[in-house]
Order: structure tokens, then sequence, then C-alpha cells
């Protein structure tokens, strides 16, 4: 019992660190003596204000301590709330009081008194920024004993979403179907479904790798697609590769994010990217926007005007 705290807050969003979390403190529970020493509680059902503290000082039975989970603590009403603040300034030593919410605000009472029991009281499930995701997925895949590089975890990101759950699952899913040991791109764009909206800028990464195939399956997926913005978007990074393709001829590839105002992390691919084009070639294909910004703003037919432009992206011209 000496390494746990009497108490955690484990807040945030993501479900599967949540989850995960909850699950390392569980396996501290001898399973033969779950039944006297696992005392799990919904906080949508608890009125009784003395409910939860009852149970928390509740002593263990034949082991080192006892543990109380309460889900969805975040909606506890005020009156029960109250009564944990209180049982907290003292809580009892042999019991862990495990809170677990998707949202509770710093300033409230609730977790300024579970932040006082220790510092590692509160276990942060705040979810990943998307760019932090397929790192985050390589890794989950290595706990099902699968090896995949970052290009695949990016695509099933893309196909599936930001929900580590879903992700978690469908990389159950992949090795169960393929029975492999190594995840490709391939293999994922040939047996994950398109269910997550296609990000506007996933599709610019497309188009930028001057990838057809894949730029209009991905625009082919998107649900009523803004033709205007996704022009602005691909116009915008045309412009940030002529800034990328200019520095790169200079040496000076590592000033893109300088020079552009952006994160790195935002312009990692830029310079990779730009060596795609030839000299000129970015020039014409400003010419190209301006064509199909006048189509789009002309034309019954905006889908053609722009696939039209996206395939002059995607296309090496002769130089």
């Amino acid at each position: 019992m000496a390494e746990l705290l009497p108490a955690y807050l484990v807040v945030g969003t993501d479900e599967l660190k949540r989850s995960s979390a909850v699950k390392r403190l569980r396996a501290k529970v001898p399973v033969d003596l779950a039944d006297f020493n696992l005392d799990q509680i919904d906080g949508h059902t608890v009125e009784d204000p003395d409910q939860i503290v009852s149970s928390a000082q509740m002593l263990p039975f034949c082991t080192d301590f006892r543990l109380v989970i309460v889900e969805a603590a975040d909606t506890l009403p005020k009156p029960v709330s109250e009564a944990l603040v209180s049982y907290l300034a003292d809580p009892n030593p042999q019991c862990v009081l495990c809170l677990v919410a998707e949202k509770l605000a710093k300033n409230t009472r609730l977790y300024k008194a579970v932040a006082k029991v220790g510092t590692k009281a509160i276990i942060d499930c705040a979810p990943l920024k998307r760019w932090n995701l397929p790192p985050y997925v390589v890794k989950l895949a290595a706990g099902h004993g699968l090896t995949m590089d970052v290009d695949a975890a990016d695509e099933l990101v893309n196909r599936v979403g930001e929900s580590t759950v879903a992700l978690d699952n469908q990389l159950k899913s992949l090795a169960e179907q393929l029975g492999v040991r190594r995840i490709t791109r391939a293999d994922v764009e040939a047996n994950v479904a398109q269910v997550a909206e296609v990000s506007p800028w996933a599709f610019a990464d497309a188009v930028c790798e001057r990838d057809a195939a894949r730029a209009l399956v991905m625009l082919g997926a998107m649900r009523s697609p803004a033709y205007v913005f996704l022009h602005s978007v691909l116009l915008g990074r045309l412009r940030e590769l002529i800034c990328a393709q200019s520095l790169d001829v200079r040496g000076a590839s590592s000033q893109v994010a300088h020079e552009l105002g952006r994160q790195q992390w935002q312009v990692k691919n830029h310079a990779r990217w730009a060596r795609r084009f030839g000299r000129g070639e970015l020039v014409v294909l400003l010419r190209e926007a301006a064509v199909c910004e006048r189509a789009l703003k002309g034309s019954p037919d905006s889908e053609t005007a722009f696939v039209r432009f996206v395939l002059a992206i995607c296309t090496p011209r002769a130089h």
C-alpha cells in the first residue's frame, strides 16, 4: 500500500487513458478478494452524501487496502461532492478512492481536495493533439505485439478518427484479420474503412505528396466537401512550398518554420514535398489556382473544376 495514495482523480476525455489508469489500480486488488475489497460506484446514481464516504471508510479484508472506484465523478450532486471534500481532508489510509471524470475544473473544491493528497494524485487523461497521435498509435500497436511505422499509423488515424479506444480496437481487428506482426500503410488502406470525416489538412498532405489516387479517394470520402475552402487550403500550401523550395535550394530548409511563422511539427514535411516539384512548377500551379478559383465562383460544376486543379498539382510536368 505504501506506493499508493489514498485518493486519485483520473480526469480527461481520453477514454482509453482513463480505462488504462483504472485497470492498473484494479490489478492491485487480489482477484479472490475483490468481492470484499473492490467497490465500484456509478456517480449518476449517488444521492446519499454518505454512500461513497462510508465505503471508503471501511477496512480492507485480508489484504493491505480497499479500492473504491467512482465513475462519472463529475456528475456527483453538490452535497455528495462536499462530503468527499471533507473526507479527503483526512482520508482512510487503508483505502484508495479513485474518482473518474471526463471533465472536472481545476478550480472546483473536489479537484483541489484530491490534488492536496499528493503530487501524483491527479492522473491527466487529456486527449493527445492530432499530430501526436501517430507515434502513440505505434506504441498501442506494440502493446498488441505488432510493429507499425508512423506513416501507417497516420493513415489509421485519418480513417478511424482520434478516439484512442476506436484506434486500439482497430489495431486488434487488424491483427486478427491479417495474422501478421507488421502492419503497413497498404494494409490499413486495404482493410480499414473510412469512418472518420476526412481532415482538409490530411487531404492537403496527400496532394502535396502528389499522390493523386489517394487524394481523390479522400476527396470522395468527404461529406459535402467545401471546394472553396479546400481550394484556399491548397493555395496556402503551394505558397508555403514555394518558400520551402527557395530555402531548400539555399541549403536553409531548417528555417522553413521560422520564415512561415509556424511550429516545426507543422512544416516537418515541407522541404521533402517541395523537392517533388521542379523549378518554376509551383509558380505555374499558382496560375492554375487562379483558374480554378474563377471556375469555382462562376461555374455550376465546382467539383470538376476542383478535381482538375488537384490533378494539376499531382501530375508532374516535364521541365
